[in-house]
């Protein structure tokens, strides 16, 4: 009787015990996302080290991976841990973005939320946030608000993603000013972004090592998965770069420093930006996560409405081919207070005239453009390019030759609104002191979007363009722009994302190498647009400028080889593939008239959608997508190649049921991009969703379609 009532008592013991140990936070952790498919665990050594690794499908993704950031004069939070807690918990939502891709978007995940201490530096703490969702993983830093950390500088940010192998990437040079590169194809341990230094036509380059990568990161695996390394919600920190161990194929964070050589100013409470992974087995579900998007915060505004995506024409494809400039004079060594611009001599050829602006604003309202943007109507364009000057803009004074007061009453009448173009020379103090008095200016006038430009050197002097010193520029723009509810094309920008979920009027950026560079450069590959949604793109719109029709430059320059390297009908394909709520007819007006057939699409195409489908794509290589309009039932359809002619065979499931009349405009039996690019097809026929469509794209070529129910 005594020894049973002992082994009961010894069950008891060790249930109690178990309990005990469970209620207890352990030194490793893991989380599931909601579809069970993706893993994450979590871990400290016992030297207090912290690492991660992740799985998808039972395959991993990252190895076991270390975290951990350096702090100047310290050792930092890099070792030296304990475990304080860890707390689980999940999370669903289905929210509407003000504009976007579709109308809801769903916000669902796993978290994984682990306190640390590190007792021996006077029992400071950090918090480690993990958000696992169905496509992808976002971890940050957390700095609670504590007696015994309030300021400290990082040195730098070292979070690990040690990758399985050897893994194809789609990578441009790390470069702490520009990422205005054409993408290289390797293997990792092939990386050398010294290749940077052979891209004469970018003005301004600032290079980390030669194993220094930008993100969006993009690799595939040989074993069929895809893989984007990227961050979200970029504030009051610098932008992320990776360092890449060509030997173990491991890549590491570092920060882009600034004129002293520090990453970062801090103080507690603080929340770095998150690093995120985005993962399958599928290239197109890469294209479709909206993980980044819900990483960041909702929107920080009350009122929206103000807030409107379109489509514009501009004063701009004329300077870069050349038969227009953004200076009104040809003179130089000026001062900006001490000229008095009405007795310079004009050059002739300047493009912001009012005559001239009056013709494009004409020709928007016609053909149900929204906006005309004019580029070099302010005094300041003669002597400023490579100078690294101090004053060169001042955002408010039109040239002799452009009568702001009379185009505002005219495009008024014409019901067509002006787009304002801020380019600040990177002369950012500048540009600073003058905001609220520019700013106001356009709201007199009506003005209630505006491009603004970063190229050159930044100043203050030493800083560079991907540094928290402009990132917490980039939204102090958007925040003063709010005041004066005016909407933000930033172009040499830092690289977006996420963030315009939080400040929608962020409503467009460049950060990439955009379709100018074919006007006047070796310009962009075929495949190059096949690149930039799974890089770029995967952080937010780009204002590209796609609708080319002139392609080959020798229209202008006779004996010129530059060209743009596509096909007319992949220039409208574009308009679908790469997503934007501000896209531009980028061409002259003149060539638009040249084709009117082909100008229509530009004319149909949305810019504000309820629905997105990728129906089909490969990195480097191909895409097709699909769109509803948000304001009708109509669907477009854009696919592009790279220097391969493809065939598509496409279902058409998605639509509803009835008859839709289906317009191809697609590129001609004989196109290709270099030899016959402007030759092109527009059919149309009647089809229901019950068929299927062949796509036949040229050698960099593409097609774009419209359905509309009949």
């Amino acid at each position: 009787m005594k020894l049973k009532m002992k082994k009961e008592f010894l069950k008891i013991i060790a249930a109690i015990v178990f309990i005990f140990l469970c209620a207890q936070p352990h030194d490793a952790q893991t989380i599931s996302s909601p579809d069970r498919k993706m893993k994450l665990n979590f871990k400290l050594n016992p030297a207090g080290e912290l690492f991660y690794s992740l799985s998808f499908n039972r395959s991993s993704v990252i190895k076991s991976s270390k975290l951990g950031i350096e702090l100047k004069n310290d050792s930092g939070f890099i070792n030296g841990f304990t475990l304080k807690s860890a707390d689980t918990s999940t999370f669903y939502e289905e929210w509407q973005p003000v504009w976007g891709e579709e109308n809801v978007i769903v916000n669902n995940y796993t978290e994984l939320r682990v306190s640390l201490v590190q007792k021996q530096k006077s029992n400071r703490r950090m918090n480690i946030v993990f958000r696992l969702f169905n496509d992808g993983l976002g971890l940050r830093y957390e700095f609670p608000r504590q007696e015994n950390l309030t300021y400290f500088t990082v040195s730098e940010e070292k979070t690990e993603f040690n990758l399985t192998g050897d893994h194809k990437t789609f990578w441009i040079p790390g470069d702490y000013d520009s990422q205005e590169y054409t993408y290289t194809t390797s293997k990792l341990s092939e990386i050398d972004a010294a290749i940077g230094n052979n891209f004469s036509e970018i003005g301004v380059k600032s290079f980390g090592p030669s194993n220094m990568v930008q993100t969006p990161l993009m690799l595939t695996t040989d074993e069929g998965l895809y893989i984007n390394i990227h961050e979200a919600s970029l504030l009051d920190y610098p932008a992320m770069y990776l360092v890449v161990n060509k030997k173990d194929y491991s890549l590491t964070t570092t920060l882009c420093p600034d004129a002293l050589g520090n990453k970062a100013y801090l103080q507690t409470p603080f929340q770095t930006p998150w690093r995120t992974i985005i993962v399958s087995n599928k290239a197109e579900n890469i294209l479709a996560s909206r993980t980044i998007l819900n990483l960041n915060e909702p929107c920080t505004f009350d009122d929206v409405s103000w807030i409107k995506p379109q489509k514009y024409i501009g004063i701009w494809w004329g300077m870069h081919v050349g038969v227009n400039t953004w200076n009104y004079a040809d003179e130089t060594n000026i001062k900006l207070n001490l000229v008095d611009w009405s007795k310079l001599i004009p050059n002739g050829i300047h493009g912001a005239t009012t005559g001239n602006t009056k013709r494009y604003i004409d020709f928007a309202a016609e053909h149900g453009f929204d906006g005309v943007l004019v580029e070099g109507w302010n005094v300041g364009w003669e002597d400023w390019f490579g100078a690294w000057k101090e004053e060169v803009f001042d955002f408010v004074t039109p040239y002799p030759d452009f009568d702001i007061d009379e185009l505002n009453s005219y495009s008024k009448q014409k019901g067509v609104k002006l787009i304002m173009h801020h380019e600040t020379s990177a002369s950012v103090t500048n540009y600073e002191r003058r905001m609220d008095e520019a700013f106001r200016l356009m709201k007199k006038y009506g003005y209630d979007a505006v491009k603004t430009g970063y190229v050159g050197r930044i100043i203050p002097r030493g800083e560079h363009h991907d540094g928290q010193w402009m990132v917490n520029h980039y939204t102090r723009v958007l925040e003063k722009a709010a005041e004066y509810k005016i909407s933000i094309d930033s172009h040499e920008s830092v690289r977006l994302t996420g963030l315009h979920r939080t400040y929608p009027n962020w409503i467009a950026a460049e950060a990439a190498r955009g379709n100018e560079f074919n006007a006047w450069s070796s310009g962009n590959p075929p495949e190059h647009e096949t690149i930039l949604p799974f890089t770029r793109l995967m952080g937010g719109p780009m204002d590209y400028t796609p609708g080319i029709f002139q392609i080959k430059m020798d229209y202008y320059k006779p004996g010129s080889d530059m060209q743009v390297h596509t096909t007319l009908a992949k220039q409208l394909a574009l308009y679908v593939t790469m997503y934007s709520p501000l896209q531009m007819a980028a061409d002259l007006i003149e060539n638009y008239e040249r084709f009117p057939d082909a100008f229509n699409f530009i004319k149909e195409v949305p810019v504000d959608w309820s629905e997105t489908k990728i129906l089909d794509a490969e990195p480097g290589d191909y895409i097709v997508t699909a769109r509803k309009d948000k304001h009708s039932n109509n669907w477009f359809i854009g696919a592009i190649t790279d220097e391969e002619n493809r065939e598509f065979e496409l279902p058409l499931s998605f639509l509803n049921d009835g008859n839709y009349n289906c317009t191809f405009y697609q590129d001609s039996d004989n196109a290709h991009w270099k030899d016959n690019p402007m030759s092109y097809l527009i059919e149309t026929r009647v089809v229901t969703k019950n068929d299927s469509i062949k796509l036949k794209l040229a050698n960099g070529g593409g097609c774009a379609v419209v359905l509309k129910p009949m």
